[in-house]
Parts: C-alpha cells; sequence; structure tokens
C-alpha cells in the first residue's frame, strides 16, 4: 500500500488532474490520496489558499470579498467543466462562501481550498472522500498523533480507497489548520498510520537538488538522502518538503519518495532512514539563510563561572528570542540569532548582557548568513573541512564562523550576506563541478 500526496502546482487545472488521474492509476498501490488547494497554472495566477485568506480579511472588515472569491469559483468551476464532472461544485462554492460571510473562523475558511480540491479529485477518480476533520485531531494546537492514527486507522479500515484533504484537522469540533505547506504532514501522519510501504510525495520537482537552482546553475539531483540530512537541510532553507512531515515517518522507518508530477518516470529523491550507500561527491546537500546578527561577548576566565552560559542563555530566552548557533572560544562566545528576533530588542538585550554578565567587551555585527554543508560520508573522509574552507578563500569569502556537529553530518559556516552565493557556487564547483 502507498499514500500519496499532491502539491497545489499538481491540482492547479484540468490538465494536471488529468497527469494525477494517470499517476495514481498507474500503481494499484496508491490507495490513499492527500490533496493540497490549486496552485498556480497555466491559466491561474494565484493559490486558492492566498485567495480564501485575502476573502477572510474583506469579511472580517466588512467589506466586499466578491470580486476576489469569483477567481476561486472560476478556479474549481473550470476544472469541474472541463472534466465533465457531476459533483454539484456550485452548490459547494455557494456553501463555502456562506460561511465566510458568516464569520467563519480564518483557520476554517483557508482549508477550504484543500476540502474543496479533494471534493472534485474523488468524483473525477472515483475514489471515496474522507474529511481530514474525522482524521486529525489538535490538543492545544500542537496535532495529537497517537489519537490521530488511532482515527485513521478505524475510519480508513472503512474505505478501500479514498482521496483526503490535507492542511487541516479539528481541535474541538472547529477547524485547525497546520502551518503552511501542512498537507505533507497530513500526508506523512496517515501513511504511519496505515503502515503503508511508501509515502509519496509529488510536487513539481523531481525532487532534491544538491543546491539552489536560483544560485547554482543546473545543480546535481539527490538521489538518496537520509532523514538526518533532510533534517539539516530544511532546517537550514531547503524547503522541498514540510521539515514536520518527517517525524511520523522516520519512528517506522517508512520510506518518503519525492516525485514530480510533470515527470513521473523520474526516480525523484528517496528519502529513508540509513543509506550504506556512499555519495561519491561526498557532500548530499548545501543550502543557507540569511540575515543574521552575530553577538560576541569577551570576558576572562569565563569558562571558571559554572553559571555563565545559563545566565547567557536566559538573557535570550526572557526575550523571546532563540539561539541558531552559540560557538565559543576560552574567553570568548559569539551568540547568532535571527535578525527578524533580535531587531526591536537589540538595545535591550545587549543592556542585559552587560549587567547580568559583567562582560569585558561586548560586540554586534550584522549581515551575516549561515550556510550548512551536509552529507552522511563526511563522518568517513578526510580534507571535506579543509577542501570547503580552501574553496571559499579562493573566492575571497570571509568566514567569520564556523561549527560543526558531534554528529559530524554537516559544517555550519557564517559569512558576510554579501558573499552568500558566491560562498555555495564555489562550494558546489569545488564538490561537483568538472575535474
Amino acid at each position: 500500500m502507498k499514500v500519496v500526496k499532491f502539491g497545489g502546482s499538481s491540482l492547479a487545472d484540468s490538465t494536471q488532474l488529468k497527469k494525477v488521474k494517470d499517476i495514481i492509476f498507474a500503481d494499484s498501490d496508491r490507495k490513499y490520496i492527500v490533496v493540497s488547494a490549486p496552485g498556480k497554472g497555466v491559466n491561474n495566477n494565484h493559490k486558492v489558499t492566498d485567495l480564501l485568506a485575502m476573502c477572510h480579511q474583506l469579511s472580517d472588515h466588512d467589506l466586499n470579498f466578491n470580486e476576489v472569491y469569483r477567481i476561486i469559483e472560476d478556479i474549481y468551476k473550470n476544472i469541474v467543466d472541463d472534466l465533465g464532472l457531476a459533483i454539484d461544485i456550485d452548490a459547494i462554492l455557494a456553501e463555502v462562501k456562506e460561511e465566510i460571510t458568516n464569520g467563519a473562523s480564518y483557520d476554517f475558511v483557508v482549508s477550504r481550498g484543500e476540502y474543496m480540491s479533494a471534493r472534485v479529485l474523488a468524483s473525477f477518480i472515483g475514489y471515496d472522500f474522507v474529511d481530514a476533520k474525522d482524521l486529525i485531531t489538535f490538543n492545544d494546537g500542537i496535532l495529537d498523533l497517537e489519537r490521530s492514527q488511532a482515527d485513521i486507522k478505524d475510519i480508513l479500515a472503512k474505505h478501500d480507497r479514498a482521496v483526503i484533504p490535507g492542511f487541516y484537522g479539528q481541535e474541538n469540533g472547529e477547524i485547525m489548520t497546520f502551518s503552511r505547506g501542512g498537507s505533507d504532514v497530513t500526508g506523512s501522519v496517515i501513511a504511519s498510520a496505515v503502515d503503508c510501504k511508501m509515502y509519496e510525495n509529488f510536487t513539481d520537482v523531481s525532487g532534491f537538488l544538491v543546491a539552489d537552482p536560483r544560485i547554482v546553475k543546473n545543480p546535481k539531483p539527490i538521489g538518496t538522502i537520509t532523514y538526518k540530512e533532510l533534517r539539516e537541510l530544511s532546517y537550514m532553507g531547503a524547503n522541498v518538503l514540510h521539515e514536520e512531515a518527517i517525524f511520523p515517518l522516520r519512528d517506522k522507518n517508512i520510506p518518503i519518495n519525492i516525485k514530480n508530477t510533470n515527470k513521473p518516470d523520474k526516480p525523484g529523491t528517496l528519502i529513508v532512514s540509513n543509506c550504506d550507500v556512499k555519495n561519491k561527491n561526498i557532500l548530499t546537500g548545501i543550502t543557507g539563510k540569511r540575515d543574521f546578527t552575530s553577538i560576541t561577548l569577551e570576558k576572562v576566565n569565563m569558562n571558571s563561572e559554572k553559571d555563565f552560559f545559563r545566565k547567557l542563555t536566559t538573557v535570550f530566552e526572557s526575550n523571546d528570542i532563540s539561539i541558531e548557533h552559540m560557538p565559543s572560544g576560552i574567553d570568548t562566545v559569539s551568540v547568532l540569532v535571527a535578525d527578524s528576533y533580535i531587531t526591536p530588542k537589540l538595545n535591550k538585550v545587549l543592556e542585559e548582557l552587560q549587567i547580568y554578565l559583567d562582560i569585558d567587551s561586548l560586540s554586534w555585527e550584522r549581515d551575516i548568513s549561515l550556510i550548512a554543508v551536509v552529507g552522511r560520508g563526511m563522518i568517513n573522509e578526510k580534507g571535506v573541512s579543509a577542501r570547503t574552507f580552501t574553496a571559499l578563500a579562493k573566492e575571497g569569502v570571509n568566514i567569520k564562523m564556523i561549527s560543526q556537529g558531534s554528529s559530524e553530518l554537516n559544517i555550519i559556516i557564517g559569512i558576510e550576506t554579501q558573499d552568500f552565493e558566491r560562498a555555495i557556487r564555489s562550494i558546489y564547483d569545488e564538490f561537483y563541478g568538472e575535474k
């Protein structure tokens, strides 16, 4: 059995839905289908979820949202008319519009894209429709995985084949959504609950690439990647798959296959718990994040103060600021935090650090970016760091910070933001370029 999730670009119009049907019917193991709301397509320049959010905002301010909602109506009506479906899409659209008019919650409104998408696809391929609100349960805004898996197992046992909307569930009878991209999570929870042999995630790219194609020209695809590597790359900005979608599947060793709806014959990227196959290029992926601030503290014999680091982290915790990295030396420590967290509170944080820690000197620097070099083969390969830093030096990239995890799965490098793209290209060329 396979659970299959299709992203928004796969459901944008009737042409894409025909591809989806062909993919589903090409493999009889594809029994449970999870769908996103329609995304941008050839004849559609808008994502349905964005349009629904706009409708809610206008309605919430007692403004007319008919013009925006008409775009949503056209998207679904065009799909139904082109495919010649018997589903009464007019009635469904009218019901959703009435809910918005009557003050439905934001979560309810933005979830209707997936709801209507699943209704349409179920009609097109002849599968049962099962509402996600009956399968996915939240508790205090957090996914109740145990209860959700029990409900999924019980309800889907009554449906041999079904289409299920992604992105949402319920808490105390009220619709609640995951964060954007949460249909990936819905699919993974269902896949883990029914103990499928494979979770296929169809999108508009043929799996993961070694580097961002907007930075590196024609980067190589990643054939196989481990959950740990994926976690590192997703955390540092590689967003092909919602990072929370990993956990329900990793615990049960269920592989994920990221595939392309427009090129279904391509192998895509296989995500597995463990992989003994060595990557000949050593590195699995190169990614990064921009816009960090580095705060550097200096104090003689700070390591002799047993509570120094506790007090340091408490300052950031009390200001509700997450610490990204904290490399340290004998008498110095640097704290890297996202600009979005620190900018409005910088002066307050600097003052508190000076008072609570009685430090000798304090400095800070903006426009820092982080690059992650990730690879399961790095632990057994000599000279990876040397090659990486040499490649950066040749391009004149100044390194501000280096941090390597104890797993030796990745190296985090801090650089000036102006060097971000040049740095990624230089590392890629070192390990993947033509020799």
